[in-house]
């Protein structure tokens, strides 16, 4: 009855006296079956240690764009100014070219309605003035070329009449010297006379006539020493004509270029009013059409950092924040310093988005459901803040993947895997254990465009 000997009780016995105890007693293979399934289990968790596991390195991020010019943007305003009107709403989608916002003036110096009337006046009058100065130089050259003329004209006057004088003081003193000879040779007579009239061979008359003739001749000698003198003085005076007629003309001549001078430097300093002139009506024109902020792109008003009608803002600063449509989407990674140097550019990675429901198994990503490929195509030379590493990942269709959601958004919250080499499942829980970090099979090659 207890199934203690091995004869067997009827099976009629049990049906006519049912015995609840009996009943309840476990039959003697429930243990061989639990040892079954134990070895069972082991067996096929020895398996499982064997099985591939994909070492991976997890880390948190969020959507952004893969070029900066798709990624979200202030619009700024160039110029300080009050707000007048706003032609946009907060989500509204604007495409390159619209108007975002109408500013009006409120520098005084531009409040003239009809400031560029003012200006090409300013410049006309300016202009002329510059067209004086020109005919004055052109004025002053012809002066200054007649001086020349006219200096080397009265110069060769001079000249001639300094020649004039050395030949007339020649002459003269040739003369002096012929009559000097001359009044030598009457006194030479003079004292023969006087000799022959004290012996008696000339008489008083012929003496005193002698005499007489001594006289004219010195007279003679004495007036020619004065015409030497009158023509030695006029040489003198011709060269100091010379010497005047040079400095005055050298005068007027310093005067007219000292005029030119001062005119060219009018003229000079007249050009650069006319330049600034055209800078100020260019920027008065550029400026006028700085009233109107438009939007740099295609793309949504996420949202106005400015508020109201008259509020006064300054020049570059932020009035909106501007998504631009149809980015290239990215997720920015962020993993710790240990990891980078595992990672290179083109590895896998396997990607959640918040929003979207997944399962992952990280080391067999082939029956994770919900996450979507992705490839590393960016590694940050420098860390971030919080000293990790920024990975931006392109993404990156695989067999059996579906492309990502169409819904995403940038900012959206993400968390991936950046997948590795293979190895045992009990290498990596012994690798888990310890602390160590994921292991690759040989050493990262330099990547090409690495280094510049």
């Amino acid at each position: 009855m207890l199934n203690i000997s091995n004869q067997r009780v009827d099976e009629e016995l049990f049906n006519h006296y049912p015995l609840k105890t009996l009943r309840t007693l476990p039959h003697t293979d429930a243990g061989r079956r639990l040892g079954r399934w134990m070895a069972f289990i082991l067996l096929v968790g020895l398996a499982v240690m064997f099985l591939p596991w994909q070492q991976n390195i997890n880390g948190e991020g969020k959507l952004t764009a893969l070029t900066p010019k798709d990624r979200p943007q202030t619009v700024q305003n160039a110029i300080a100014g009050r707000i007048e009107r706003w032609n946009v709403q907060e989500g509204q989608y604007v495409k390159a070219g619209d108007t975002l916002l109408v500013i009006s003036e409120i520098k005084d110096e531009y409040f003239d309605p009809n400031l560029p009337q003012r200006l090409d006046e300013q410049l006309d009058a300016k202009q002329g003035t510059s067209d004086a100065t020109v005919a004055k130089i052109n004025a002053l050259d012809d002066q200054i070329a007649a001086l020349r003329a006219g200096l080397k004209v009265k110069l060769e006057a001079a000249r001639n009449k300094v020649k004039q004088s050395e030949f007339k003081v020649q002459a003269d003193q040739a003369d002096l010297t012929a009559i000097r000879r001359n009044y030598q040779i009457a006194l030479d007579r003079l004292d023969r006379f006087e000799k022959g009239y004290k012996n008696g061979l000339f008489s008083l008359t012929d003496l005193e006539s002698r005499r007489l003739k001594v006289q004219e001749d010195y007279a003679k000698v004495v007036s020619q020493e004065n015409k030497v003198n009158v023509s030695q003085q006029e040489l003198v005076n011709a060269r100091l004509d010379l010497t005047n007629i040079q400095a005055d003309y050298q005068e007027k001549l310093a005067k007219a270029e000292s005029d030119r001078s001062s005119a060219v430097s009018y003229l000079a300093e007249a050009g650069g009013e006319i330049s600034k002139l055209r800078n100020k009506i260019s920027s008065v024109d550029v400026r006028r059409g700085l009233y109107i902020v438009r939007a740099p792109q295609n793309g949504y008003v996420v949202r106005s950092l400015k508020a109201g009608i008259g509020e006064t803002i300054k020049e570059g600063e932020s009035i909106a924040t501007l998504q631009p449509d149809n980015p290239a989407l990215a997720v920015e990674l962020y993993v710790r310093a240990m990891d980078v140097p595992l990672i290179q550019r083109g590895r896998t990675v396997r990607l959640q988005f918040d929003g979207w429901p997944a399962i992952q198994f990280s080391g067999w990503p082939a029956v994770a459901v919900g996450t979507f490929g992705g490839e590393v195509v960016v590694i940050d030379a420098v860390s971030s803040v919080g000293g990790k590493y920024r990975l931006l990942v392109s993404p990156k269709v695989q067999k059996g993947d579906q492309p990502w959601p169409s819904q995403l958004r940038v900012g959206s919250g993400v968390y991936g895997w950046v997948m590795l080499d293979d190895v045992p499942v009990w290498y990596e829980l012994w690798r888990q254990l310890n602390g160590f970090p994921p292991s690759l099979q040989e050493e990262p090659t330099e990547e090409k465009g690495a280094k510049k």
